[in-house]
């Protein structure tokens, strides 16, 4: 029997809930009737992870009729300039607003799926179904939806909430090593900034193999930390600035490298050493958690630095959707497990040297 973990995002009219359970794909339309009473699917995927699971998804949806949008793996699919071959292809299928949008994927394609279900005909219904490790633990829960531009990720989007969540580890089994470390920088995170014991528990931990038998708690303990956090702050005005921990200098390094070298998880995780390196050298933050931050994010095979002045930063940080007229809310942590909102500007990063 496996083990099957289950909570709701309460959010008065847009909570939803996650179920996470390892085989749980095979049985998706189960599910569908606690949220959506329609008869039409579309979903949307790469091809990478349609190759995997496509077949098995649809195949688990059963009566239901289904259509799929299918595009190129790749942070590039989250562009502005992919939206009129999707909402072109939803109008060919005349999907209408009593229909459901799936998303099968990782970050990009829920980012991008949550963003065409917010804004076709004005909303229709989405489903997240996340299968790499950086969107089962993070970006698929929590209702922010976005593309990208050129100056920057994230740059056009909403707050707009899925229905339901539904995360199968074992899709984790198919996933690239690299991608598996990506989705380890935002694991490690969680503890840094919420749960000391979680980041204990990876530390006892000698490689990702043997948190495998523990993966639906370890992305339970993540989502729930999320949950708790979105729950009190849903626009991410206070405390849900937390959950950025480690991206404001590591949006800057994706963005100074065209999202060309640095995976996001990679990037978040140079980022979270640096930081917590200038803030203990500030005395902002309790000594030596920059070390032991270096020691797990090295065993997870994540890098901890860029090679990059910090001054030639500045501009992607300043850019940053978290600075608002040169006052910069940056996440330091007192110590791994607790984390706080310093509020700050650019002069932060003066004396930061190379990154």
């Amino acid at each position: 029997m496996h083990n099957t973990y289950s909570m709701t995002v309460s959010l008065s009219n847009n909570s939803y809930p996650i179920y996470i359970e390892s085989g749980l794909l095979k049985k998706v339309a189960s599910y569908l009737p606690e949220v959506w009473r329609g008869k039409r699917i579309v979903i949307l995927s790469d091809d990478n992870v349609f190759s995997f699971y496509g077949e098995a998804l649809i195949a688990s949806l059963g009566d239901y009729e289904c259509t799929s949008v299918v595009l190129p793996a790749g942070e590039a699919a989250k562009s502005f300039n992919s939206l009129p071959k999707i909402y072109s292809q939803f109008i060919e299928s005349q999907i209408s607003r009593s229909d459901l949008l799936i998303a099968l994927g990782g970050g990009v394609i829920g980012d991008l799926a949550g963003f065409v279900a917010a804004t076709y005909l004005r909303g229709v219904p989405f489903v997240q179904i996340p299968t790499s490790l950086l969107a089962q633990v993070d970006s698929s829960v929590g209702g922010k939806v976005a593309v990208d531009l050129p100056e920057g990720k994230n740059m056009v989007g909403a707050f707009y909430h899925p229905k339901l969540v539904l995360i199968d580890p074992d899709t984790l089994l198919t996933l690239p090593t690299r991608y598996i470390n990506d989705g380890m920088g935002e694991v490690i995170k969680y503890g840094c900034i919420k749960d000391a014991a979680l980041f204990r528990l990876l530390n006892e931990a000698s490689s990702f193999s043997c948190l495998l038998p523990k993966m639906s708690e370890i992305i339970y303990r993540c989502v729930d930390s999320k949950r708790l956090i979105v729950e009190q702050d849903p626009f991410d005005k206070g405390e849900r600035m937390l959950l950025n921990f480690g991206h404001t200098l590591g949006h800057a390094i994706e963005q100074y490298y065209h999202y060309q070298r640095e995976s996001h998880g990679e990037a978040v995780a140079i980022g979270m050493y640096q930081i917590t390196r200038i803030a203990e050298e500030q005395g902002l933050t309790k000594t030596d958690t920059a070390k032991t931050l270096k020691e797990i994010l090295t065993k997870y095979d994540l890098p901890t630095s860029a090679d990059i002045d910090c001054n030639r930063l500045l501009v992607g940080i300043s850019r940053d959707k978290k600075n608002l007229n040169n006052h910069l809310n940056l996440i330091l942590l007192k110590e791994i497990g607790e984390s706080y909102i310093y509020p700050s500007n650019l002069n932060f990063f003066t004396n930061a040297g190379m990154i």
